[in-house]
């Protein structure tokens, strides 16, 4: 039988290890078991319990104190990583192998592990081999999703990912319970974004021909292949929390031997559940 993982990835500060812990919550009030591994050596506190947690190999506070390397911060976690992947047996032990295993990554959140470093390429490789089913899970403050330039910045964040490690992702737009009603309201529009129309709020404001020419490029690439839409994520709301879980659980096709049904929302609806979401804010 195969097993199931999902890759929790994003920016410092994005939300990762509340979605962790959000998840763990939830699944558990559906009576499902699911499992968390830590594989941040930076990490400091948890509110969910690890089943494995990395800086039990390795922590980039020995990595940074150690005089022979004199590492800074980020070299000293590029190096804890490359030392991971060079002990993926820890892992293994640590997993162990039992069949229908449904287990979250909390990975760190620097973008250099996804962007130019094979790390966690090989930390997915490795894990299919193991006989799971990856799903990344791509998480960005909604907070600094509001403006159209950050907005396009989080969509290649995120569409650097999918490149790197060539995995069914769901991108997530977290703390959205934490949105004023106006922001609420403002970020509706970039749930399922008409790049098209986003380009001419964009090129307005720039100055410079070249780069109006590179927006109008970039949103027309996400545009034209619609490879990149975001969930909003509300931990204060069981639904919103349900519905990226049932998006994943699709990807993955958790379950599969069971009737499996499709995420509430398809394609041809969404926009609708968008505004019915939205709406539910607004009137509590």
């Amino acid at each position: 039988m195969p097993r199931y993982a999902q890759l929790v990835m994003g920016p410092a500060g994005s939300g990762k290890s509340t979605y962790c812990s959000t998840m763990v919550q939830h699944c558990e009030a559906l009576g499902r078991a699911v499992q968390v591994v830590n594989l941040d050596p930076a990490a400091e506190l948890f509110s969910y319990p690890v089943m494995a947690d990395i800086r039990e190999l390795i922590e980039v506070d020995d990595v940074m104190e150690d005089e022979s390397l004199r590492f800074g911060p980020n070299g000293g976690l590029v190096f804890c990583m490359e030392y991971f992947v060079n002990n993926f047996s820890w892992l293994e032990e640590s997993l162990g192998h039992v069949e229908d295993d449904y287990i979250l990554f909390d990975c760190p959140g620097q973008i250099e592990l996804y962007t130019h470093l094979p790390v966690m390429k090989q930390l997915v490789e490795q894990l299919q081999q193991w006989e799971f089913r990856v799903c990344g899970v791509f998480l960005v403050d909604s907070h600094f999703m509001v403006e159209s330039f950050k907005f396009i910045s989080g969509i290649l964040a995120a569409l650097s990912a999918m490149v790197s490690l060539e995995i069914p992702q769901i991108n997530v737009m977290t703390k959205m319970d934490l949105l004023s009603k106006k922001a609420k309201k403002e970020i509706e529009k970039y749930l399922d974004p008409d790049m098209y129309s986003m380009i001419e709020d964009s090129t307005n404001i720039l100055k410079s021909k070249r780069f109006k020419k590179l927006t109008k490029s970039i949103c027309g690439l996400i545009d034209d292949y619609g490879m990149v839409r975001f969930l909003p994520l509300d931990r204060s709301d069981e639904e919103s929390i349900n519905i990226v879980l049932q998006h994943i659980d699709f990807t993955i096709q958790y379950g599969e031997d069971l009737e499996f049904k499709e995420p509430k929302e398809c394609e041809e609806d969404k926009s609708a559940l968008v505004d019915e979401y939205f709406q539910d804010r607004v009137d509590e």
